[in-house]
């Protein structure tokens, strides 16, 4: 063999076990499967508010007064965001499935009556989401940031043509949207404000716990 030919396997060989390793990264791994639990949790929160608008004339809690058992006046500004999962707490499995595992910043609740609140979860509520308008944001991984910045905690209100974006905290700048279909998207920053675009409304309110 030649000096360049030498040379050529030798690159050939340094790139497969690249990618080899790569592929084989145990860290990679971690982030794909946290990022499918997340999906997972979306989907049990998504046949959640299914079950409960099924026995509610296909409302949501957030469109139900609460002295007929929903949240409207108490999430209508975006505050006690919680208290939608609160609500849901009989058609939930486990309060564990409304913290990603991705998110560092909150805790799982081991049940919904010792402590429970917007520090065990995760997940954004759609306060305009209907069983009417399947393409409706009904929950999804909180992080966001609009601008470059961080968004905080309660009422979120954004038009479809905002900078919104995800931050890299959970799944590196890619997030997990369910929908009112209860579908679950798994979008990164483009695919999320292409779904934006989907959603038929000028602005979209989001309460963030």
């Amino acid at each position: 063999m030649t000096l360049v030919e030498v040379l050529v396997v030798f690159v050939v060989l340094v790139v497969l076990a690249a990618m080899f390793l790569s592929a084989n990264d145990p860290r990679r791994w971690e982030a794909k499967a946290m990022r499918l639990n997340c999906v997972n949790n979306l989907k049990q929160i998504g046949i959640a508010y299914y079950i409960w608008a099924d026995d509610h004339s296909g409302k949501y809690p957030f469109e139900i007064s609460a002295t007929n058992g929903g949240t409207m006046e108490l999430s209508a500004e975006g505050k006690n965001s919680w208290l939608n999962f609160l609500v849901l707490s009989n058609e939930l499995n486990t309060p564990k499935i409304l913290r990603c595992p991705a998110d560092e910043s909150r805790v799982a609740a081991t049940n919904f009556t010792t402590g429970f609140s917007a520090r065990n979860i995760s997940y954004f509520v759609g306060l305009d989401a209907d069983t009417n308008h399947p393409q409706m944001f009904l929950s999804g991984d909180d992080n966001f940031a609009i601008g470059g910045v961080p968004v905080k905690s309660g009422l979120l209100e954004f038009s479809t043509n905002a900078l919104i974006a995800w931050t890299a905290e959970r799944h590196k700048n890619a997030g997990n949207i369910g929908r009112a279909d209860w579908s679950v998207e798994t979008p990164d920053n483009s695919g999320l404000t292409n779904l934006l675009q989907q959603t038929g409304v000028a602005t979209n309110r989001l309460a963030i716990p």
